[in-house]
Order: C-alpha cells, then sequence, then structure tokens
C-alpha cells in the first residue's frame, strides 16, 4: 500500500471551448495538487491526511493568479477556496469531483466565483515536480 503523500498529483485544466472562448484557451485555467487514487480519482482518505498541500491556483487570462486550497466540503463537494477572499461565496465548486477522473481528454465542470459553470479539460496529471 502507498503512503498518501505518494498519491499527490499535479493536475493541470484548461478552459474547454464555449460561447466566450469558441476555440477553449489555454491562458484560462487551473493547477491544482491533490491526492488521487490509482483510477484518478479524488482520494478522500488521503485528502484527510495531507489536505494541508492539496492547493490550487487560478491563472486567468491577464488577471492576477489567484491561489488557495481545495477543499472538501460537507455533502461530499470539493471546492477551490482561495487565500485571497476569505469567505465560501468566492468559492468555486466542482460539479462531481467525487466521481470524475482526472485524466488527460477527460472534461470536468467548475461554478465559478461569479456562479458561471464552465468546462475544462484535463490536459495534464502527473507527479510532482
Amino acid at each position: 500500500m502507498s503512503k498518501p503523500e505518494e498519491k499527490l498529483r499535479h493536475v493541470r485544466l484548461e478552459l474547454a471551448r464555449d460561447h466566450e472562448f469558441p476555440d477553449g484557451s489555454s491562458r484560462h485555467g487551473y493547477e491544482f495538487v491533490a491526492p488521487l487514487d490509482d483510477e484518478g480519482r479524488l482520494d478522500l482518505e488521503a485528502y484527510k491526511k495531507l489536505k494541508d498541500r492539496a492547493r490550487v491556483r487560478r491563472f486567468w487570462g491577464n488577471d492576477p493568479v489567484e491561489v488557495g486550497h481545495i477543499l472538501h466540503k460537507r455533502g461530499g463537494t470539493w471546492a477551490f477556496h482561495y487565500d485571497i477572499h476569505g469567505d465560501a461565496d468566492h468559492d468555486e465548486a466542482g460539479f462531481r469531483f467525487d466521481t470524475h477522473k482526472f485524466a488527460p481528454g477527460e472534461y470536468v465542470s467548475l461554478k465559478e466565483q461569479d456562479g458561471t459553470q464552465r468546462t475544462f479539460r484535463v490536459v495534464k496529471v502527473g507527479p510532482l515536480d
């Protein structure tokens, strides 16, 4: 059995195409570090031991980069929480992150700070650099 820290992975999500970005965008997205199980799903038990290392970085075109934490909330929702905002109203909730597989080519959705739900393509999953 592997140690919890061996499950930490670096994941990069880039904006999939939508009405605002018809070709998608590699300049809009997220990079995060979180424990994943052998199938590429978020590992709650490992997260409980490593939540201080579960971090996120939001990059959005020319906007300032936002850095924060990954949270597991009541009801099983996973969310990105940014240090700069400090309150839960600005958290970005992952849509079914508890069941999604994080693997290159897969798609995931997030409800962003402004309430807009956007789809992102998983472009990278790998060990910590």
